[in-house]
């Protein structure tokens, strides 16, 4: 695997040191544990896992914490999963039903059930997530509206649905976007410069050349839309911008990829918790941050949020 580039300032490497034998514990009991209580230990699981990824990556020596409780997302979760349910049971319903009429009015109630759900989990976890999230004591924050993301996302999604999907890049990048343009880690703001013509060429690309190359070409998307994702997020500390760069070539995504592919077939999906760990290793040894950012200069910044939790702050972590 490619090693990072020499100009890269030492004290300033994103690392991930996640052990995979370690993570292979936490992976397979809590995988057992949410089979045999039937998804409710879920919110345990989760938060698990977020503290052994957020504890393993390392910025300038210093490791990330993530000071969730799964107290905190049981009642969310239960209250999505009582709304999962509702949808299925309409789209089950319309199913059995020998009126048409009737089946469409309820699949329509399945899909904007769906629908509605979507953008207030990505808001709670958000919230949730950045909140809990600290580094040398500097805390993330995600300072985006409820009802801003909301309405974004109700009419890109109708967008997306009258154009027949082809809005769907630009839909993506609008969330993108917002979310990165709303979150803040200690004195530092974000914005995403990406855009959504430029996704959608990246798309299509894969369409026409994977059926010619007998899906070779996959390897170039994936590292076209790597770089496509991290080289357009532009950091902003006080008044100097940057931008993160990720150095990655394509023979690194292929024999990223194919060792993965084949760890997991030969394993029989044992090595699962191996693959990710590897994977988050590599991915964050090619983000090169550039010596304008001023890593030591990253302090706790007060901002006015909304503290108050409502009941449809869903938090699915």
């Amino acid at each position: 695997m490619q090693k990072l580039t020499q100009n890269k300032s030492a004290d300033k490497q994103l690392r991930y040191q996640g052990n995979g034998s370690e993570f292979a514990l936490i992976f397979f009991k809590n995988v057992l544990l949410t089979i045999l209580t039937l998804g409710i230990y879920y919110p345990w699981a989760k938060i698990e896992l977020l503290k052994f990824h957020s504890n393993s990556t390392i910025l300038k020596d210093n490791n990330f914490n993530f000071h969730g409780n799964p107290k905190d997302v049981f009642k969310s979760f239960l209250v999505v999963f009582l709304f999962i349910i509702v949808a299925y049971s309409l789209l089950f319903t319309s199913v059995a039903s020998n009126s048409s009429i009737t089946q469409t009015i309820l699949l329509i109630g399945s899909y904007l059930t769906l629908m509605v759900l979507a953008p207030l989990i990505i808001h709670g976890t958000l919230k949730y997530r950045s909140q809990k999230t600290t580094w040398k004591g500097v805390q993330f924050n995600y300072l985006g509206s409820k009802s801003e993301l909301f309405w974004k996302f109700i009419s890109g999604l109708l967008i997306t649905f009258l154009t027949l999907g082809i809005y769907t890049p630009w839909f993506v990048i609008e969330i993108r976007r917002y979310v990165i343009r709303h979150l803040r880690f200690g004195n530092l703001s974000f914005e995403f410069q990406g855009d959504g013509a430029k996704l959608f060429w990246i798309q299509l690309k894969l369409i026409l050349l994977s059926p010619l190359t007998l899906g070779i070409y996959t390897f170039w998307y994936i590292k076209e839309l790597l770089d496509f994702y991290v080289n357009n997020i532009e950091v902003n500390q006080d008044e100097t911008k940057t931008n993160l760069t990720l150095n990655i070539k394509v023979g690194d995504v292929f024999s990223l990829y194919i060792v993965n592919f084949a760890l997991i077939i030969f394993s029989f999906g044992i090595a699962t918790p191996w693959v990710i760990t590897r994977t988050y290793a590599a991915l964050a040894s090619f983000i090169e941050i550039d010596d304008n950012l001023k890593i030591n200069e990253i302090q706790q910044t007060s901002y006015k949020t909304d503290s108050k939790e409502g009941f449809l702050d869903f938090k699915l972590v």
